[in-house]
């Protein structure tokens, strides 16, 4: 699929590979801690080390033999490291030595995935990061209301990933923008804009804007291809305003023309555990979303070396192969 032009109607990517799939894992590999807002001390020679010693071959192997038909990662998030070199980031931030790993972590996972037929995903913040002052400053400027210098800047630096993996990656998870009328201006930089930066090397990958955690599940653009769908700890099986547990009405396979998805935490957080249901409700929750068409990616914590964290297998592994089955 080409990207099309401004004046071309658009086109959402095919999601039927994501239905068929039905649920994958999703995980919070970070220098930090998922939603941490305090700088950390490390060094990116430190944060080189720990991406150098990533095991993408022992986790490739846990993934097929948990059945887990696609796989998102991290690229990083609020503290300004992140898993792939980028020279646009590094030109625009002016951060020398980069924090940008000099391992390419995100294509040695797709070479690793690929013969598995595991889909590789990535997951990034629609925005600079939170508690890197330098870079901040650098990729907002002296911003405007609709932050045209940061979407620019942040569509540049998307584009590039974009190009160099081409279809090695299949999606991306956008955390934000949080400002959706910003983004939702007819005038680019908007939506369409970044998503078509996000597509730049693969115009099929699918694409997802958060726009927080909230329910019922919702799609804030047509440029989008699956609902971000981030819940916690409120299990939603209905698209009426919870607490209402009278209402269990299904959600449709689509909504506002996206795919059906819930991303949702296995553990008491994002990248924790303990593990917080038993194996039934895990199993229970994915095929009932399944059975309306929908997807769900469950967050499960990976160890420093990249392999899962050993509570979470067993789960994992009884989820595989009862959908597997369920499969038939």
């Amino acid at each position: 699929m080409a990207i099309p032009a401004p004046d071309v109607p658009w086109r959402r990517a095919d999601t039927t590979w994501f239905k068929d799939c039905r649920w994958g894992m999703f995980t919070h590999y970070l220098a930090d801690s998922a939603s941490n807002l305090q700088p950390i001390a490390l060094t990116p020679d430190d944060w080189n080390r720990r991406i150098d010693a990533f095991d993408t071959l022992g986790l490739a192997a846990q993934l097929a033999a948990a059945k887990v038909p696609y796989f998102v990662i991290t690229l990083g998030q609020n503290s300004g490291f992140y898993l792939s070199p980028n020279t646009t980031y590094d030109t625009i931030t002016g951060i020398t030595p980069s924090k940008c790993s000099q391992r390419d972590l995100i294509a040695d996972l797709a070479a690793a995935l690929q013969p598995h037929g595991i889909r590789l995903l990535v997951y990034l913040p629609g925005m600079a990061p939170a508690t890197d002052a330098m870079a901040k400053a650098k990729l907002e400027g002296t911003d405007d209301a609709r932050h045209t210098t940061l979407q620019r800047n942040w569509e540049a630096v998307c584009r590039e990933w974009s190009l160099r993996w081409g279809k090695a990656v299949s999606g991306w998870w956008i955390d934000g923008p949080y400002d959706a009328p910003a983004y939702q201006h007819p005038d680019e930089p908007n939506y369409r804009s970044f998503a078509a930066a996000l597509k730049a090397g693969n115009p099929d990958a699918i694409v997802a804007f958060n726009n927080g955690l909230r329910t019922p599940l919702y799609s804030m653009t047509e440029y989008e291809d699956y609902t971000p769908g981030e819940i916690e700890r409120d299990m939603t099986v209905s698209p009426g305003h919870l607490p209402d547990f009278s209402r269990l009405a299904p959600y449709p396979e689509f909504i506002n023309s996206a795919r059906l998805h819930v991303l949702t935490i296995m553990g008491e957080w994002w990248g924790k555990g303990p593990v917080r249901f038993p194996d039934e409700l895990t199993i229970g929750y994915t095929k009932f979303i399944n059975r309306r068409g929908g997807v769900v990616s469950w967050d499960v914590p990976l160890t420093i070396k990249g392999h899962i964290e050993p509570e979470f297998l067993p789960q994992l592994t009884a989820l595989g192969r009862a959908i597997a089955a369920d499969r038939g």
